[in-house]
């Protein structure tokens, strides 16, 4: 403050020290405060969690009597394909038949995918359809495993692919296991039977949300099929989820426990179900939220028949910071992939429809278990002869990274998850089988003359263990705050610095030198002009003048006193006489 040179700047010395002072003196007694108070803060709350959706499907897709007048050629040709392979039918003795007793008859199912039998591991083959050896050339694909059966060969069995266009083109694949292989093969023959039916005939042919669903409690009170919302699932048919939030606001509960979550009894009619489509009966259920599609062929859990499946449910929300700090998106704008779910941007969303649009470009049709993309077509036999070998060499690129999805479609930056705990206990017991049976089979409709069977239900129960709700969240390590503070660290340990000596040195550095600049810039184009002047006047310019004129210029006058340095450049007075000494 005394050093600065004019009033303006002493100003605002002045202010700033008053200002610092002032944040001291309030900080050190917000400090005290806190120290000497002993305050506790306590806060209780109870809260609500929003129940989750619930999507529940029966693992069998359709009614088996339904879809006989569509199945029926396909599965008279897998009957003949398990007399062939292991000789055995229906109402016949269980005794393996040769391969040659074979009628050999022509078939549209084994024309399209021949089944073969591999012998000794090489590329020597038998159609187990018509009884004929032959050497085919291809590339091997191991279904079941990447290392091969080294038990006996006779159960290895495949079938080959080829190309429609180029049938040079083949890749066979082998399975360890004769179940495996038909299973396989049955499928895909079934999704090109499927890929053909109306959707609006597919639902007729599913479970209706009556027939599926019993009894229903949610919280302790009684719920129905208003409660549901229905949609096609591709491999699973009609599905149903409940508190979908679609029509009305989510359902929330405040009481953890199984008697407060929803209950539900599941008719699973296993006598209808396709032998050879499914191998296991019972339902398959998800826990998501409400805006997330249901994967439930790839993380659905299964539940069982003549048990009672409890789920307790914790609730976590998960969110982390987008670039620069991790690779994840918001909402999946920026990911260049369009959305044929119509549900909020996932992984798997992502990954499901980079691959259904790869298919499209691909094979030129879309694969049946994932929705259609703006003008296309499931792919079938009739229109595209050659999907299944695109199909299975598309799926091989995608599994083995190398149609980019993996590398395009990222994390979302949050998520909510439900961590189960799955317990199973008999249901129902043998002393309340009887009355049970016979009441639920009276509010299905069959009175007294035909008796449910324990297998055909399934009892379920899905409810929070606590309301205890987990969030995780990822927050930067290091922000603009501790940045300036490890600064002020550094600073202050090796040079004394703080915020005054930066002001300090701002004004040293810059406000300073830009003055100095300015001021012999400014001194500079006033001697040019005034030389400029002079000239066109004809007078010539006096060198008296000049320092004149530069002592009384206004930019030039110091308003401080004048200290040692500017003393020694004040002119000396002229004749000035030398002082007098007394001599003695």
């Amino acid at each position: 403050i005394v050093v600065s040179r004019g009033r303006l700047r002493r100003f605002i010395w002045i202010l700033l020290t008053l200002s610092a002072v002032g944040l001291i003196l309030w900080q050190c007694a917000e400090l005290l405060m806190n120290y000497y108070s002993a305050s506790v803060s306590v806060t209780v709350q109870f809260q609500k969690l929003t129940f989750p959706a619930i999507t529940i499907c029966n693992i069998n897709p359709y009614k088996y009597s339904a879809m006989k007048d569509y199945l029926s050629d396909l599965d008279r040709e897998t009957k003949n394909a398990l007399e062939t392979f292991y000789g055995f039918s229906e109402g016949k003795s269980k005794v393996r038949r040769s391969v040659g007793d074979g009628n050999g008859t022509g078939s549209e199912f084994f024309q399209q995918i021949p089944l073969l039998k591999f012998e000794d591991f090489s590329k020597t083959v038998t159609d187990l359809h018509s009884g004929q050896k032959r050497k085919i050339e291809g590339k091997v694909f191991h279904k079941d495993s990447s290392i091969v059966n080294s038990g006996d060969s006779n159960d290895i069995i495949g079938f080959q692919l080829c190309d429609a266009n180029n049938s040079s083109e083949c890749a066979l694949y082998t399975f360890s296991s004769g179940v495996n292989a038909i299973q396989e093969w049955y499928r895909l023959h079934y999704m090109n039977i499927m890929a053909q039916i109306p959707l609006e005939t597919k639902e007729k042919l599913s479970y209706s949300a009556d027939e599926l669903i019993l009894t229903c409690i949610f919280d302790g009170l009684s719920c129905d099929k208003r409660h549901f919302t229905g949609f096609h699932h591709p491999l699973y048919g009609n599905c149903y989820t409940f508190n979908s939030g679609e029509n009305e606001t989510a359902l929330s509960t405040s009481t953890g426990g199984s008697e407060y979550g929803l209950h539900v009894v599941l008719y699973i009619d296993e006598a209808d179900y396709n032998p050879f489509l499914v191998t296991s009966s019972g339902a398959k259920i998800m826990v998501h939220d409400q805006n997330e599609y249901p994967f439930i062929e790839d993380i659905g859990t299964e539940i069982e028949t003549a048990a009672a499946t409890s789920i307790g449910m914790h609730f976590t929300q998960s969110r982390k910071l987008s670039k620069p700090y991790s690779d994840c998106t918001e909402t999946g704008a920026d990911i260049p992939v369009e959305n044929l779910y119509n549900k909020s941007y996932s992984l798997q969303i992502c990954l499901h429809s980079c691959f259904q649009k790869a298919m499209v470009e691909s094979c030129g049709c879309a694969q049946y278990t994932q929705p259609l993309p703006a003008g296309a077509e499931y792919c079938n036999y009739k229109k595209n002869p050659n999907w299944m070998y695109c199909y299975y060499r598309l799926h091989e690129k995608f599994v083995k990274e190398q149609l980019g999805c993996q590398q395009i479609c990222k994390d979302a930056c949050s998520f909510k998850e439900w961590d189960l705990t799955t317990s199973i206990a008999q249901w129902p017991s043998i002393v309340s089988e009887d009355w049970m049976l016979r009441v639920l089979s009276w509010d299905q409709g069959q009175k007294n003359n035909k008796k449910l069977n324990k297998t055909d239900l399934a009892n379920l129960m899905v409810f929070y263990k606590d309301l205890n709700e987990r969030f995780i969240s990822e927050n930067p390590a290091n922000t603009l705050v501790t940045l300036l503070s490890n600064f002020g660290g550094q600073l202050g340990l090796w040079m004394s610095c703080s915020v005054v000596c930066v002001i300090e040195i701002v004004e040293v550095f810059f406000i300073d030198s830009l003055s100095i600049v300015m001021r012999r810039r400014w001194q500079k184009a006033k001697k040019w002009w005034n030389n400029r002047k002079r000239k066109q006047g004809g007078k010539p310019c006096q060198e008296s003048e000049l320092e004149r004129q530069g002592h009384e210029n206004p930019a030039c006058i110091d308003e401080d006193l004048p200290t040692f340095n500017t003393a020694l450049r004040l002119p000396l007075p002229h004749q000035s006489p030398p002082p007098r000494t007394r001599t003695p």
